[in-house]
């Protein structure tokens, strides 16, 4: 069966074919199975097969003298393992595909890859090395089956291979920029493969038309959950992995690998953005502006790494926003501990005497209260009860108050409602100024109306405070 697919392939012109399978024991159907699709393999001299590397998977130590030396070498490899100090990634133990097929496969590809710390698979090694042995990546393999006299370099932090060139990381891993999910790159069944190739046997109308594969590199993979090859990735949660290695191989052709950036920038771009976020909280310090502010925090270096995923940079986007978003809430922390309390301490301080708004001004600019006071032209307002000293004789303490309460309330609505601030209470009597602390240009006008508007009041309340205690009074 596999056979048949390898020589559809060859016959369609396929530039080369992958096989993202491992075939590490003899066929069920006997040796000559193995040696038909062998023969396959052999005639058609551009098949990739995997070999799987690992630290404590593999029966292998050393390389099998069934199969030929690879023939993938990479100039400049010392001095880069030098440089880096971390070297080609090496095992200790490998697993080979049967004599059968390692020994005519054009190349032998590693296909062991290693997720993120969060379990995402974002980065492939673009080789590794096995008893002194480089073997590409998968996603590698068939251009280096396609084109066997590219020349392969390895300097600091980018491999180039033949007419394009990727950035690397330290260990030689490159960071892959997937175009899309799971099916986004064209796939044809194994099934119709096979009975397209019947098909052509016997002069019948194939299901896949040989030209789509014409000059096309062919990557063969399992998609079905059962088979255990689905892994997940930055754009789905199951990705078949042959997806992953056709991911490189298309980033590879297209010259569009992203880098990383380095970690020295990104370091001192996270302490810029939690600086200037910092310093637009501690400013911007209402309720408002802090939502403003911590909105800003997380959109800006969204925006950002999107722009540097254009240029070809992938920026460390947890990184940056959480330093914006944890400097945000510690400055509001700051602020409700610091400028919080002088807020409360103004009004609590000045809520008797003066009107809300006026507070909410000096909360604003509370520079505007200056120690030791200042010399100012002021309209002072004075009120008295006439005959309260014996209207008090004649009510209990309770009822004194009560009537106090209501009448130094009704007064004082007024009072601040005209911006006025209270100066203090002495038994009846009420005291009171304007242009102080803070400005007011009319301040005549108003303590004016002010008395007016008590007179009123007052006028209302007569017959109220009358009932209360049964005497005509003010």
């Amino acid at each position: 069966i596999y056979a048949a697919v390898v020589d559809f392939c060859r016959r369609a012109g396929a530039r080369a074919l992958a096989f993202d399978v491992l075939f590490t024991e003899a066929s069920s159907y006997g040796v000559e199975d193995d040696r038909r699709f062998g023969a396959a393999v052999e005639a058609y001299g551009k098949v990739v097969l995997p070999v799987f590397l690992g630290a404590s998977t593999g029966h292998r130590r050393r390389w099998p003298d069934s199969v030929p030396d690879p023939q993938f070498a990479v100039s400049g490899l010392d001095a880069w393992m030098v440089q880096t100090a971390r070297g080609a990634a090496g095992y200790p133990r490998a697993v080979f595909p049967v004599p059968e097929l390692g020994r005519p496969a054009a190349v032998l590809c590693n296909v062991h890859m290693i997720p993120d710390a969060d379990g995402i698979y974002r980065r492939v090694p673009l080789f590794g090395r096995f008893d002194g042995r480089l073997l590409p990546a998968l996603g590698l393999g068939p251009y280096l089956a396609g084109d066997p006299a590219a020349a392969v370099r390895i300097e600091k932090g980018r491999l180039s291979v033949g007419s394009f060139s990727a950035p690397i990381d330290e260990a030689g891993r490159a960071l892959l920029r997937f175009r899309g999910p799971s099916g986004t790159h064209q796939s044809f069944s194994a099934a119709a493969v096979v009975q397209s190739y019947l098909r052509l046997q016997n002069g019948q109308s194939p299901l896949v038309r040989p030209e789509e594969l014409k000059g096309k590199y062919v990557l063969f993979g399992f998609s079905a959950p059962g088979l255990f090859d689905l892994r997940p990735s930055p754009v789905a949660g199951i990705y078949p992995g042959v997806e992953i290695h056709a991911t490189l191989l298309d980033n590879l052709l297209s010259g569009d690998l992203p880098a990383t950036f380095p970690r020295g920038a990104a370091a001192a771009l996270a302490i810029f953005f939690a600086l200037v976020a910092a310093v637009a909280a501690s400013i911007f310090s209402s309720a408002a502006g802090g939502a403003l502010v911590g909105a800003a925090a997380v959109g800006i270096p969204v925006a950002f790494s999107l722009w540097a995923y254009r240029l070809g940079y992938w920026m460390p986007l947890v990184l940056l926003a959480a330093a914006a978003a944890l400097s945000v809430l510690a400055a509001m922390a700051v602020n409700y501990a610091t400028e919080g309390r002088q807020k409360r301490l103004i009004k609590s301080a000045f809520s008797q005497y003066l009107s809300p708004a006026v507070i909410e001004e000096l909360i604003r600019s509370p520079d505007r209260l200056k120690l030791g006071g200042e010399r100012r032209t002021l309209s002072i307002f004075f009120s008295d009860l006439q005959g309260f000293t014996s209207i008090s004789e004649g009510l209990d303490p309770e009822a004194l108050t009560a009537l106090l309460n209501d009448y130094l309330s009704a007064m004082t609505e007024i009072i601040q409602g005209e911006g006025g601030t209270v100066d203090k209470y002495e038994g009846d009597a009420i005291i009171a100024f304007w242009n102080a602390p803070l400005d007011v240009p009319d301040h005549a006008e108003r303590v004016v109306r002010t008395a007016l508007c008590c007179q009123d009041a007052l006028a209302d309340l007569r017959p109220v405070f009358f009932d209360r205690i049964g005497k005509k009074m003010f």
